[in-house]
């Protein structure tokens, strides 16, 4: 939650600007690390969340590796400070540059999505006289009940390989000489809030991996990606994602044998809540119907609600008066640039402080200077003390 205090400063910074709450960000990473190091389980966390040098340093420091979907992930994570030995770099379309450049990293693994990917990863370390450590990334077919722009592991999508394709994958395994299977890796989607999907996931795992174990094919890794949503109705009063639920999910649903290690991809979880976007209000609109309060940000700086019609909660900082709706709009030159319609919230006059809340996940990582609009800088809560 946004104090008064941090209301009062934020009085002399110009907007729009993402404001960081670091104390949020640590309770977080604190219960977080508490879960995995009660199963003994690996974290790596998703860059594609929130790639700010602040918030990459503060999680390094926790001792999480990074999952990477792009080559200058990988040489972002790498320079952050992540060791190279817990770098997983996934993504369907890995180009040849990309590769050599996370062989030459020495990355831990390579999440492939494709029969053809694991022969050009094999070729390229033949090069380069070097060996690929990678896991299949297995497409397990399950509805995540999310929406379909971030469903990634049903049998339409493009991520991962099917299991019809494994009699393949296995013979290309027994000809590479310069790939070492370490694994399976899933990843169902982003935003789940029903943990029976998960538990579903856990049995399909178990599933899969049998014909692996049938075909004499050890599998010494299971990464189960990451997934976990948070909660965008009610932020302040549900800050942290409840790991322990899904944890406690996953250890009594997941077939673990023995010398094999658990692996997940925590991106939203992990920062979604620790970050605002703060605007001011330009103009307050009242037409015959409604009114709409005019904000400085826009979707180029949270593209969320104009790309996945996402909700996001907003409050006025500068008033408690009483509560009127309003269609919550931006300046950008688009009819989707609306953060929200018929919004309840406090009586607001031009040069109010808003705070668009849950913006910490997808919103300066995926910041854009469409209408040729700045960049909005970052202020954070360490910072204002």
């Amino acid at each position: 939650m946004i104090t008064k205090q941090q209301v009062e400063a934020f009085g002399s910074i110009e907007t729009p600007f993402y404001f960081y709450d670091m104390d949020l960000l640590r309770q977080t990473l604190d219960s977080y690390k508490a879960q995995i190091d009660k199963y003994g389980y690996n974290a790596h966390y998703a860059l594609k969340a929130n790639a700010n040098d602040r918030i990459l340093d503060t999680i390094r420091s926790y001792g999480l590796g990074a999952d990477c979907v792009s080559g200058n992930e990988v040489k972002l994570a790498v320079r952050s400070g992540f060791d190279p030995q817990k770098v997983v770099f996934a993504g369907v379309g890995k180009s040849d540059k990309e590769i050599k450049a996370a062989l030459r990293a020495g990355i831990f693994s390579f999440n492939c999505e494709s029969v053809p990917e694991i022969q050009i990863i094999n070729d390229l370390a033949a090069g380069m006289g070097k060996k690929a450590r990678i896991s299949i990334r297995v497409n397990p077919d399950i509805d995540a009940h999310t929406h379909k722009y971030i469903s990634t592991g049903l049998k339409e999508n493009k991520f991962g390989i099917s299991p019809w394709a494994f009699q393949d994958v296995a013979g290309l395994l027994a000809r590479c000489t310069h790939i070492e299977f370490l694994g399976l890796h899933f990843h169902v989607g982003s935003q789940i809030t029903e943990l029976p999907v998960f538990a579903l996931l856990c049995h399909r795992v178990e599933e899969l991996q049998q014909w692996f174990i049938e075909h004499r094919i050890p599998v010494r890794n299971l990464n189960l990606g990451g997934g976990l949503g948070i909660n965008y109705q009610d932020p302040n009063g549900d800050p942290v994602a409840h790991f322990a639920d899904y944890f406690d999910t996953i250890h009594r649903n997941l077939v673990v044998r023995p010398g094999q290690n658990v692996h997940f991809e925590p991106g939203r979880a992990l920062v979604g809540q620790c970050g605002h976007l703060i605007s001011r209000v330009l103009y307050v609109k009242v037409g015959k119907e409604k009114k709409f309060a005019i904000l400085d940000a826009g979707m180029n700086d949270l593209i969320r609600p104009a790309l996945y019609q996402a909700h996001h909660a907003i409050e006025n900082l500068s008033s408690t008066g009483r509560k009127l709706r309003y269609d919550v709009v931006g300046p950008v030159c688009e009819s989707s640039d609306c953060w929200g319609q018929k919004r309840l919230v406090s009586r607001c006059e031009r040069g109010d402080l808003f705070a668009i809340h849950s913006a910490g996940a997808y919103g300066q990582v995926m910041a854009m200077k469409y209408n040729q609009r700045d960049l909005a800088k970052a202020v954070y809560s360490d910072d204002l003390k």
